[in-house]
């Protein structure tokens, strides 16, 4: 008794069943996924939740919990809308108009103060820890500051004014490659 296969039916299922290439999107849009999925780690983190319950919770892979939080594009929405359920968190999607109608921009994108107020940047404060007798700080001293302790800012609790400020920082006096391969 002989079994034949025709190998070139075989893999021409195989190539149907192979997981999809990702796919192409705007720089934007993975810049968007990445937030997302720093968002949920934070969350997961936050509830004291390892990523394997995570994914039992959601019904799915430790794995596909891993590529959720490193924002990778081939996930379904399913997938991410799970998780964001198992974790308590909410989805909602905005026409960018009604977004920036309903928050307007608390930044000035593009100015640069000619002091940097310690309590208007929460996570500045926090790193000039060691600045005594002063609240205010000249924009290359705030710079200096972010730059040697960027290795402990949480990015993704910043407020966008203190985004603007780095990246305003960033452009107008040239920051080194701790602030320049980091995402702000």
């Amino acid at each position: 008794m002989f079994l034949n296969i025709d190998i070139v039916a075989v893999m021409s299922n195989m190539r149907n069943t192979m997981p999809a290439k990702n796919p192409e999107i705007s720089t934007a849009i993975a810049e968007q996924l990445a937030a997302l999925g720093v968002r949920i780690r934070a969350q997961r983190k936050a509830l004291g939740v390892s990523a394997t319950a995570l994914a039992e919770a959601a019904g799915m892979s430790r794995v596909s919990v891993h590529r959720i939080e490193q924002g990778e594009p081939s996930v379904t929405m399913g997938a991410y809308l799970n998780v964001l359920a198992a974790l308590g968190m909410t989805f909602s999607a905005a026409v960018a108009a009604e977004a920036a109608a309903k928050n307007p921009a608390d930044d000035k994108a593009g100015w640069l103060p000619a002091q940097v107020r310690l309590a208007d940047y929460p996570a500045l404060k926090q790193l000039a820890w060691q600045v005594q007798g002063t609240d205010v700080l000249t924009p290359r001293e705030a710079l200096g500051i972010y730059e040697r302790n960027w290795r402990h800012l949480d990015t993704s609790t910043l407020l966008p004014r203190e985004r603007n400020l780095i990246e305003a920082l960033r452009l107008a006096l040239g920051a080194t490659d701790a602030l320049g391969t980091r995402d702000v």
